[in-house]
């Protein structure tokens, strides 16, 4: 199943929003026991000391995780389930873990600004974004069978 076509803008932006509401609840879910965990008043970075940075951290890797676990085992977030979305290689199989955590970090600077990264695959021959170009890796839309 590595067949389909390029992922455009509108699908990629619609799984993200998806993927964005699970991260939310998985994050909210991590605050709320580091909270009942280390805290019995109000955290501030001015008091909590290293722990702030620590629990940002985490945070980031949870973002990570969830991220380059579902390119590595399965080439879909949920959000990309739900598209019909899959993160693949240049040979059109599963990417690796490089591939998955180089796609994730460049995937941050190709989203940042206003999505110009992204909207690059309109531009690109091979319609891929910044982020799919520098991890050699594509997104694509599977057909339904």
């Amino acid at each position: 199943m590595t067949g389909g076509y390029s992922a455009g803008f509108g699908r990629r932006f619609a799984a993200l929003i998806y993927d964005a509401l699970l991260l939310a609840a998985l994050m909210l879910i991590f605050t709320t026991a580091a909270v009942m965990l280390i805290a019995r008043s109000a955290i501030l970075p001015e008091t909590a000391g290293p722990w702030v940075y620590a629990y940002r951290g985490t945070l980031i890797a949870i973002i990570l995780g969830y991220y380059v676990i579902n390119w590595t085992r399965s080439g879909q977030t949920l959000g990309m389930r739900a598209w019909r979305l899959r993160a693949v290689n240049e040979e059109g199989k599963r990417i690796g873990m490089r591939a998955a955590l180089l796609r994730c970090l460049c995937g941050v600077l190709a989203w940042a600004p206003a999505a110009l990264g992204v909207l690059w695959l309109y531009i690109d021959a091979e319609h891929l974004a910044v982020h799919d170009r520098l991890s050699r890796t594509r997104v694509v839309h599977l057909s339904r069978s």
